[in-house]
């Protein structure tokens, strides 16, 4: 029967699809990477999404997430995912977790529940905990390693993280997961080194900060503001959904 998924039923057959749509995907974090990874597995028939981050919509966001509009600025991303969501598959049910995930608020979160847990967060302590649980729970997982700063999308791989290098985030990942007995991990990961940002605080939002008052995570907390592009975490973003759509109907050429 003709529907919104026929296309992509063409590729992998009618019981891939019914393995998606019984499938339950938890993304932690939904901006510039986890935006596209959630846009990606809802077009690709996934039925369950769990979507996991504590932010608004920022204007600074506009260059590259793709849930960040005019009109949604100032609105919760969860909020504004899941209205994205429905806008695409109404059939598709969604768990929103208006939260930031760190190991303080893991036991808000059952693993068994999913089938595939996505990392597109940008802490050290939240990804390793988000390994650490998943594994617990014998989840697949991948993380995002670095986006900002980077402006090669060519340049990202699939590996794993121990056969990573270049990049700053999966050197720290590899010799904290290497500590705790973590000897696998798929990641998507960039072999360019990164650029460092030009030092030029009038687009600035360390001394423009515009966040609605509120706004509990400010990016002028973070001891450093990366520069992003539209063209680099939508490709991450997109690589990842296509690792968990193949990972989950089991699809080898």
């Amino acid at each position: 029967m003709l529907n919104q998924f026929s296309r992509t039923q063409l590729l992998f057959g009618e019981e891939a699809m019914e393995k998606l749509r019984n499938s339950r995907v938890a993304v932690f974090g939904v901006g510039g990477v986890g935006g596209y990874t959630v846009e990606a597995l809802v077009r690709s028939g996934v039925g369950t999404i769990d979507i996991v981050d504590d932010d608004k919509v920022c204007l600074t966001n506009i260059n590259r997430q793709i849930i960040a509009l005019r009109s949604t600025v100032g609105k919760y991303k969860v909020d504004v995912a899941e209205e994205r969501i429905k806008d695409i598959n109404p059939d598709c049910t969604v768990y929103k977790h208006r939260m930031f995930y760190v190991p303080e608020t893991r036991e808000q979160f059952d693993f068994s529940q999913y089938d595939y847990v996505v990392d597109a967060i940008d802490t050290v302590s939240g990804k390793i905990e988000l390994v650490m649980q998943a594994k617990e729970a014998g989840v697949p997982i991948i993380s995002s390693m670095g986006a900002g700063n980077k402006i090669d999308p060519t340049a990202f791989k699939v590996a794993d993280i121990y056969k990573t290098s270049v990049c700053p985030l999966a050197k720290v990942m590899r010799y904290e997961l290497r500590k705790r007995g973590v000897k696998h991990l798929k990641v998507v990961y960039s072999e360019e080194p990164p650029i460092k940002p030009a030092d030029d605080m009038s687009p600035s939002c360390r001394e423009h900060c515009i966040c609605p008052p509120g706004t509990q995570r400010k990016c002028t907390q973070r001891r450093a503001i990366p520069g992003s592009t539209a063209f680099v975490p939508s490709v991450v973003g997109l690589i990842i959904a296509g690792e968990v759509v193949k990972d989950l109907i089991g699809f080898k050429r």
